[in-house]
């Protein structure tokens, strides 16, 4: 992937992958971002940890059936394939 024109090269910024891109949208924009609603009521996905099935539903988002922290950048919110995952026993600092 190219550059998004943020900056960031391609596999850094809102292209990182796994903990890495959580902990980017995170702090994006002084932490506004991490709870801002996604675009057409969230993405339909399944826990990267434990399977369960649940909607991310902001940028930054926990599984309800385990914690696992996962989130998705603005330039790939529209396909649940570019939700990342933290990792197991990851616990999202507060903003």
């Amino acid at each position: 992937m190219g550059n998004c024109g943020c900056g960031h090269g391609a596999g850094q910024g809102p292209y990182a992958e796994g903990r890495d891109l959580v902990e980017f949208v995170a702090r994006a924009h002084g932490g506004a971002l991490r709870d801002r609603p996604l675009p057409g009521g969230g993405l339909a996905t399944a826990c990267q940890q434990c399977s369960a099935s649940f909607t991310l539903t902001t940028f930054v988002d926990s599984c309800p059936a385990c914690g696992g922290v996962h989130a998705v950048s603005p330039p790939r919110c529209d396909d649940p394939a570019n939700i990342q995952f933290a990792g197991a026993g990851y616990r999202l600092l507060e903003a």
